[in-house]
């Protein structure tokens, strides 16, 4: 980098701050500087190698009805692949049960419901009460749950909205913001029945609804550190950010431990830190915004890499399935990636010795149970092995295991998520050359995250 010319810092390398620093090097006047704390860029985009294979330990896929995370991995120039047509279960009363359609748990085809055997008797009969249910008056924000238990009562709640959500964002129903989370099922619920719209309600699509990269979606992450059209520094926490003092920048960056500091100037800077890492850097510039985002909570989580010799295993249904938390399990859900994905099946093929190899997944974590997570490794693999033995009949050891832990990985939208947003991203604007991006604000997706970044970045390049 050219030390006379005008610098943009990003702050945090996951994929929000790595999307940011992407799209600010359109514009040549900057040179563009990212900044990452820990020895390595990607935050929860990662693989790793389990059993001599690559895999995901992060996120494995992307929404695709969303353009923004698509878009930019075909821009970098990698293969969008899709996951197979399988279907997803439902392990709860003691068998895993197929997942009816639903728009995040909430039943829009009833025969469907009825057939697996997800909600009781009288669970059904309050869901049909549905259509006679006026119009939800949601003036203000309310919880998914108490939106959904008004609209079709407590059992979809805990048997099928909470393993959704769940699996999104590792929250509780009755705890997240409706109009954060799922803002078409409350249009629906303004207008009124939502069984009755479900006729209307799409059951097939012109593209697929997830996408994925070949070869996993940490390779999204690795392409742009790999890309050339900004610096990447490692091993740089940044411990505060302030007005530079008489400097020609505008703002005076530490890095680096109290012992050693070291101090960097930057014309704009963009903080793509998670909410309380943001909240601390902005206690100087933006106080007001530091307190709002010092408010969200966030849930710890981890993921559990199962590689097992194929022919050791039994037939596994579908993709995988979703565990509601009413059923007192520890594991939230599994993937059968192997299943879900083919060049993760491909990958496999023959690579040990021969032998096939099939990996598996399980998730852990929910918010406010940590306690769940507070073992080692070996126990997390232990809980994971017993609980696919109990749902799909796995009695089989893996051949080779992975555990990784997201702490504080996934942000919570508590009702009102959206006034907070607003009031921070106002407080920050008043601070010209500064932004903001990352999964605290308009969406956890990787899609979400990356138009969180070209909204940073759009911000910055056309205010100078």
């Amino acid at each position: 980098m050219d030390p006379t010319r005008p610098t943009r810092v990003v702050v945090g390398g996951g994929i929000a701050g790595l999307a940011a620093a992407y799209f600010l090097a359109d514009d040549p006047s900057h040179d563009v500087l990212l900044l990452e704390g820990s020895p390595r860029t990607g935050g929860k985009l990662r693989r790793e190698e389990v059993a001599g294979l690559r895999v995901d330990v992060g996120a494995e896929a992307m929404l695709h009805r969303r353009p923004e995370g698509v878009d930019l991995a075909r821009a970098l120039g990698l293969p969008v692949v899709h996951p197979a047509t399988v279907e997803s279960r439902i392990w709860t009363r003691g068998a895993l049960r197929p997942l009816p359609r639903s728009l995040m748990g909430v039943p829009l085809d009833l025969e469907a419901l009825a057939a697996s055997g997800i909600l009781s008797e009288a669970g059904l009969a309050r869901v049909l009460e549905e259509r006679t249910i006026p119009p939800s008056a949601v003036a203000h924000d309310v919880s998914v749950g108490e939106l959904v238990e008004q609209r079709v009562g407590t059992e979809v709640v805990d048997r099928l909205v909470e393993p959704l959500l769940g699996g999104v964002y590792a929250g509780h129903a009755r705890e997240l913001s409706a109009l954060a989370t799922v803002p078409q099922l409350v249009a629906y619920a303004r207008r009124g029945s939502i069984l009755e719209q479900a006729a209307a309600i799409p059951t097939t699509y012109e593209a697929p609804v997830f996408a994925g990269v070949e070869g996993g979606m940490g390779r999204l992450a690795e392409a742009l550190e790999a890309c050339g059209r900004f610096a990447v520094r490692t091993d740089a926490p940044v411990r505060s950010v302030r007005p530079t003092p008489g400097g020609r920048a505008a703002f005076q960056l530490t890095l680096g431990s109290a012992a050693a500091p070291e101090l960097l100037e930057a014309d704009q800077v963009v903080l793509a830190t998670p909410a309380a890492p943001t909240a601390r850097l902005l206690a100087d510039l933006a106080p007001e915004a530091a307190a709002e985002l010092a408010g969200i909570e966030s849930a710890s989580v981890a993921v559990v890499t199962l590689v097992f010799l194929a022919r050791t295993l039994p037939k596994l249904p579908g993709s995988g399935f979703l565990v509601p938390p009413v059923d007192g399990r520890r594991i939230k859900a599994s993937t059968f990636s192997f299943a879900k994905w083919g060049w993760v099946r491909d990958a496999g093929r023959g690579a040990a010795d021969g032998d096939d190899l099939l990996v598996l997944r399980t998730s852990l974590g929910r918010h406010r149970e940590e306690a769940t997570l507070q073992v080692d490794d070996d126990e997390l693999v232990a809980v994971s092995l017993a609980e696919l033995g109990e749902a799909a009949g796995l009695r089989t050891a893996p051949v080779a295991t992975h555990v990784h832990r997201w702490g504080g990985g996934l942000p919570q939208y508590a009702v009102g998520h959206l006034d907070r947003v607003a009031r921070v991203r106002a407080e920050v604007a008043r601070v010209p050359g500064l932004a903001v991006c990352g999964a605290a604000y308009d969406g956890v997706g990787i899609p979400a995250v990356v138009a969180s970044a070209r909204t940073a970045a759009d911000c910055l390049t056309k205010a100078q």
